[in-house]
């Protein structure tokens, strides 16, 4: 049993039981958690894998190709889930199933309401979030323009930026001898744009309150509203 869970979610058995068709399955299996709520399969770690196995030759695709492969299935199921979200996505919104659970939708609201368009972005990086936010965008009705834009980015930066550093970094023999916790490991680091952006926020708005206080320490006298006539 490998460290991140059974046989069939584990990136490197699943890449390696697909052989010649390692690429397109990996695209395939990045399309359906990025469109068809399956949010219980490899997403970082799956990419970060194909990069490593490219470099050493287990993949006989060529990085660039690879990488525009992953981008356009990450980016073609954020439109799927889109679309779904447009079309029945308010029904699923309200059905608590055993996959597809209301939660998960309560999280991504949040999530969303918290970050606006640079969720589309951010989202990426954070399992559960980056399966369910394209539904919300579209239970939501956003802008289709918008929505392409910033989905757009997010693939890129996923899709390309994990596989390039597994393909990188897999060229060293502490990472090639130490695969699971390599895999670990890029889970966790995949979550550090969230991080940031966390304490980001926390400063502004520390910084906001800062200046409210000082306002009001400045007029103490001036009334909260004021109305001109």
């Amino acid at each position: 049993m490998p460290a991140l869970g059974p046989d069939w979610l584990d990136p490197e058995f699943l890449l390696n039981a697909l052989g010649p068709w390692a690429t397109w399955g990996a695209a395939a299996i990045v399309f359906a958690e990025c469109g068809l709520f399956t949010a219980f399969l490899p997403g970082d770690s799956l990419l970060f894998t194909v990069g490593l196995m490219v470099g050493r030759g287990n993949i006989s695709q060529p990085l660039w190709l690879v990488c525009l492969v992953l981008f356009l299935a990450a980016f073609l199921g954020n439109v799927i889930g889109y679309e779904i979200g447009r079309a029945i996505g308010a029904p699923l919104r309200h059905r608590d199933g055993r996959i597809i659970k209301a939660k998960y939708f309560d999280q991504t609201e949040e999530f969303f309401e918290k970050y606006g368009n640079k969720a589309l972005v951010l989202g990426r990086f954070v399992p559960i979030v980056r399966t369910f936010i394209t539904v919300v965008a579209g239970i939501g009705r956003m802008d289709r323009k918008r929505f392409f834009t910033y989905s757009g980015v997010g693939a890129f930066l996923w899709a390309v930026g994990v596989t390039i550093l597994g393909y990188y970094l897999g060229q060293f023999d502490v990472v090639k001898k130490n695969i699971e916790a390599a895999l670990v490991l890029i889970v966790v680091v995949s979550v550090l744009p969230m991080v940031f952006e966390y304490l980001a926020h926390r400063r502004r708005s520390r910084l906001a309150a800062e200046e409210a206080a000082a306002i009001a320490a400045e007029y103490p006298e001036e009334p909260a509203d004021i109305r001109y006539h």
